[in-house]
């Protein structure tokens, strides 16, 4: 180290106090990143990638810096928000520390170049990380709770709405799409606002029809595209690799077509038909049977499934399904919704108990 710094250094005593505290909060924050990857996300590469920066600041927290905290006398001991006080889920949570992260970093960027030639160039390219970090973490918990919802709810129009959506939430509902193909933007815009913030408090997916631009505008998780709608490519460039984005498909064809594109999920359908998709004839069951022997991606079995008929589905081999009018039109969503995930969780049960009879048979 050149003496210009080393001089510098013992001259401006505050200078380690802020590195000091802000290195404690950048680690801090990692660690509480980490510890959810590790026991809530099951991301060996994710936690990794957190304990590796966390050592890494560690290298920098030297004894000398560590010797000019004084901590009786800070008066940002005091100092506090009311936001502070509460956290209403993971993902605001995750939120707040990523940005705690990020801000800290920010600061040792700064006035780390007053300490050390270095220590700016290491922490900006740390920032960097940490913002990848975000994109990536974002993407793994979208995809994941994806992968763990079998009931997919498809909105149609009615009066009630946001009381409907609510009522499936509160019965345990994980994905929900918003679909309304003949309402203004205006209208779209402020009922996919209110839906995207109703499904994220109760920490469910909220997946926006055909329109990339509204998804971004309201801060989707994704959104569902049609055979006529934009390419997945395009989409992708447009959303960035962190939302999901599903296609719709009718056929073998589509669906290979789909999983080549990049498509997230896929819905396979119309199994029966519905007044949803006027016009449009029946995939049938046979379509259903050949997504289950040949789909490498998530997929839902759609149209026309009701409490009637969803037993036949699941022996055709679905494992999810999308639903409609059976939900959205019930007197009692909050009840139906939890009949079609006890179905669900019904057929995953007896599935496991046939493969473990299969293997124990080998």
């Amino acid at each position: 180290m050149s003496a210009q710094y080393s001089g510098r250094r013992w001259q401006e005593p505050a200078i380690c106090r802020i590195l000091d505290a802000n290195l404690d909060r950048a680690r801090e924050g990692l660690r509480i990143i980490e510890e959810w990857c590790r026991f809530g996300l099951n991301s060996g590469s994710l936690a990794n990638e957190c304990k590796q920066m966390r050592q890494e600041l560690a290298s920098w927290h030297t004894q000398e810096i560590r010797a000019s905290r004084n901590t009786p006398q800070d008066p940002g001991t005091e100092l506090t928000h009311p936001k502070e006080e509460q956290r209403s889920s993971i993902e605001q949570l995750l939120q707040a520390n990523l940005c705690r992260v990020e801000e800290a970093l920010r600061v040792l960027e700064e006035y780390g170049k007053l300490y050390h030639p270095e220590m700016g160039a290491v922490f900006k390219q740390m920032r960097y990380r940490v913002y990848t970090l975000e994109s990536n973490l974002l993407a793994y918990q979208r995809h994941q709770l994806l992968t763990r919802s079998h009931l997919y709810l498809v909105t149609s129009t009615t009066d009630q709405l946001f009381t409907t959506v609510e009522a499936a939430l509160q019965g345990g509902l994980t994905l929900v799409q918003y679909r309304d193909k003949t309402a203004d933007d205006e209208i779209r815009l402020s009922y996919a606002q209110k839906l995207c913030q109703m499904c994220h408090r109760y920490g469910a997916l909220f997946i926006m029809n055909d329109r990339v631009d509204l998804a971004l505008a309201v801060d989707a998780d994704g959104v569902h595209l049609g055979q006529q709608d934009i390419p997945i490519a395009l989409a992708r460039q447009l959303l960035g690799p962190q939302r999901i984005i599903g296609r719709s498909t009718t056929n073998a064809e589509e669906m290979r077509r789909a999983i080549n594109e990049g498509a997230d999920y896929i819905g396979v359908g119309p199994v029966y038909e519905t007044p949803t998709k006027e016009g449009k004839a029946a995939a049938g069951l046979e379509y259903v049977e050949y997504a289950a022997k040949q789909a490498t991606i998530p997929w839902f079995a759609i149209g026309g499934i009701d409490p009637s008929n969803i037993s036949e589905v699941l022996s055709a081999g679905a494992q999810r399904v999308a639903i409609v009018r059976a939900i959205m039109q019930a007197e009692q969503p909050t009840l139906i919704t939890q009949y079609f995930l006890s179905q669900l969780t019904r057929q995953q049960t007896l599935r496991s108990l046939e493969a473990r009879v299969s293997e124990s048979h080998v």
